[in-house]
């Protein structure tokens, strides 16, 4: 459906893979305090004295389980969190069970990757060296796979409001002994729309997404960064490798290099045109284990933190967006001022 230029009606809109609906009432951008910077305090650089993760050979504090080029020029070095969410076990997580109550011992995988500068993020990295992050987290995901994991997910967190306690920038390797419900969900529609259609939903996103390019919002040779058709959150983006694949450590570098080109100028473009906002950002891979999981398509989304959850959102988990996404498209590609 066209839109008028000042059409401000609500839409309710299906995410095509989750199944999960959100409302798109860009009228509520004209509420006091929407889409402004979000932040607990002042984002600052703090000082490198004192930093954690300064020095880490000498700090005699930390486990390297991996440095890259190697532990005396390192530029990329893996440790283990110090306050780890889930801790490392040799066995599997042990079941627990109290009457109807059920659990699990908190084994699981919680790692840093690291990288040397304090003030450089991974929007500002070299272009070759952002690659290199992502080969890192590459081979983290193969170590996770230890047939203890169900699940990994590597993930960004960039400000105050979104779970950032340091400046120097770090990004986290989580993985636990379950498949989490909201990725089973989104698997299980996969798996449904494969079977009906014989082909990936996420490849028919982005042929749709390609063939109107209302939404897309950067593209190179082996992907594409666009902001989805039901957003969850203003100026979502998802980046997405153009040819199919599964699982995120199979990748070639090419292909690794091209999706960390897109997602720095994502990064960049969010800096430039929505006022740098704190965000996530993650990669959304198939689960560990067998070969499996063939219908998925990894990709990666940047989630950033412009608006305020509300009742409706926890109650219910329908997300409002005050952001049309179409609008958003052409806010980052610099054609609407």
């Amino acid at each position: 459906m066209k839109k008028n230029k000042d059409q401000l009606m609500p839409e309710l809109r299906k995410d095509p893979v989750s199944g999960e609906w959100i409302i798109l009432s860009p009228g509520r951008s004209r509420r006091p305090q929407t889409l402004e910077r979000r932040a607990v305090g002042p984002r600052r650089p703090s000082p490198k004295k004192g930093c954690p993760f300064e020095d880490l050979p000498d700090s005699g504090n930390n486990i390297i389980f991996e440095a890259w080029p190697d532990l005396s020029r390192w530029q990329i070095a893996v440790i283990p969190n110090k306050y780890p969410a889930l801790v490392h076990g040799e066995t599997h997580a042990v079941d627990l069970r109290q009457g109807i109550y059920s659990g699990k011992t908190g084994v699981g995988t919680h790692e840093l990757i690291v990288t040397r500068d304090h003030d450089r993020s991974f929007a500002d990295l070299a272009p070759s060296l952002a690659a290199r992050v992502l080969e890192v987290i590459q081979g983290r995901y193969r170590v996770a796979n230890d047939g203890n994991n169900a699940y990994a997910v590597a993930f960004l967190n960039y400000g105050p409001s979104v779970g950032s306690s340091l400046w120097h920038p770090h990004y986290q390797l989580m993985a636990v002994p379950f498949i989490p419900p909201h990725i089973a969900r989104s698997l299980d529609s996969a798996e449904r729309y494969f079977k009906k259609h014989r082909r990936c939903i996420r490849c028919s996103l982005i042929k749709e997404e390609m063939r109107h390019r209302t939404r897309v919002i950067e593209e190179n040779e082996s992907a594409i960064a666009f902001a989805p058709y039901a957003s969850r959150r203003p100026f979502e983006v998802t980046v997405m490798p153009k040819r199919h694949s599964s699982r995120f450590e199979d990748e070639p570098k090419k292909v690794v290099a091209d999706v960390a080109a897109l997602m720095q100028s994502v990064l960049r473009r969010l800096r430039k045109y929505a006022h740098d906002p704190d965000l996530n950002f993650f990669i959304h891979n198939a689960p560990l284990g067998g070969k499996g999981y063939a219908y998925h398509h990894w990709h990666a989304e940047v989630l950033p933190n412009l608006s305020y959850l509300g009742g409706l959102e926890f109650s219910t988990g329908i997300y409002v967006n005050v952001a049309d996404p179409d609008e958003v498209a052409k806010t980052l590609k610099g054609k609407r001022r």
